[in-house]
């Protein structure tokens, strides 16, 4: 209890002083994180796409295995949930509305801007779904589906608290519990912390942006937060109900919602060439996968790969400790 008091009391000070920090000067702000971000990317983006394709190709390997069939609690104990909620509530909790809006605006950039070639024609066309596909498919669930195993395993299997600091004990022995592994716990928590704050103001920029497009609401910073306000006290309720309640309910109805316009656009929108492209482009991303998974674009401007790629695998990297914990 003492170290993860620490763990809290650190990681608030930090929050509060990044919020401070925003609030006096935002415009240092976003160019110090800005340059830092280049910087990071600039010097280790080659670990950024390591790092997301050996999740990967673990979790793959996991699965495959005799160790896939360890469940990730007690022995002969049941599920909380049903397997439909718990899809529901992972896949609302790990792409949310970032999926509502990117996949429909990641594939039009890309289309008018692909990694390679010229921008408008039949093969920008293909890449941008194939693109969209990678960004938004294996990767993300590689790193979310490890960082969930690792908490889950050491804490329902051996006993441990629920802390990443416990995860990390082949690693750290000893030093799990000490010093250092509080800071590998305020780590994971700062990591949240810009995880849910790159969701949540995209998520606010684009509710802003839709309000103002529909309804004609002016798209300033006071829209955008009472946007924020607004989503951050839906989210407080809902967490206040539970898991077996407000979170499932709102999960389950995302899932309808989701379902429903797919079954709209598949069957009111342009049903053959949609049944015709999405097969096609799918089998691009699964043969392409290997490539676009290690490439980094080495002999030519890498711009766009740091813009996309590694803004993606970074994002999916700071968001893992939420989601992870909420596998």
């Amino acid at each position: 209890m003492k170290s993860t008091t620490l763990v809290f009391n650190i990681s608030c000070a930090l929050a509060f002083l990044f919020l401070l920090w925003g609030a006096l000067a935002p415009k240092h702000l976003a160019k110090i994180t800005g340059t830092f971000q280049t910087a990071l990317l600039d010097s280790f983006g080659w670990l950024y796409v390591l790092a997301a394709t050996g999740f990967l190709i673990c979790a793959f390997c996991l699965i495959f295995s005799r160790w896939g069939d360890i469940p990730l609690g007690p022995d002969g104990a049941k599920p909380e949930f049903p397997l439909h909620n718990w899809f529901a509530m992972l896949f609302c909790a790990g792409m949310g509305i970032g999926l509502v809006f990117w996949g429909v605006a990641e594939p039009t950039s890309h289309f008018h801007d692909p990694p390679i070639g010229e921008g408008g024609t039949p093969q920008a066309a293909r890449l941008a779904l194939q693109y969209s596909f990678f960004h938004w498919g294996l990767h993300p669930w590689g790193i979310y589906t490890m960082v969930g195993m690792a908490l889950a395993y050491f804490q329902f299997r051996k006993g441990t608290p629920g802390l990443f600091s416990s995860g990390c004990q082949p690693v750290l022995g000893k030093h799990a519990t000490g010093p250092l592994g509080t800071a590998v716990d305020v780590t994971a928590v700062f990591a949240t912390v810009f995880g849910v704050a790159t969701s949540l103001g995209f998520g606010a920029v684009q509710i802003s942006g839709g309000l103002s497009y529909v309804f004609a609401v002016p798209n300033t910073l006071t829209t955008q937060l009472t946007v924020i306000a607004i989503v951050t006290v839906l989210f407080m309720l809902s967490a206040q109900t539970g898991l077996q309640r407000g979170i499932k309910y709102l999960s389950n109805l995302n899932m309808i919602l989701a379902l429903t316009l797919l079954v709209f656009l598949l069957f009111l929108g342009p049903t053959h060439f949609i049944m015709t492209v999405f097969p096609s482009t799918f089998g691009n991303y699964i043969q392409n996968l290997p490539t676009m998974s290690l490439n980094l674009a080495p002999f030519r401007d890498s711009t766009w790969i740091h813009n996309w790629t590694l803004f993606y695998w970074a994002w999916w990297i700071a968001w893992a400790p939420f989601v992870g914990t909420f596998i």
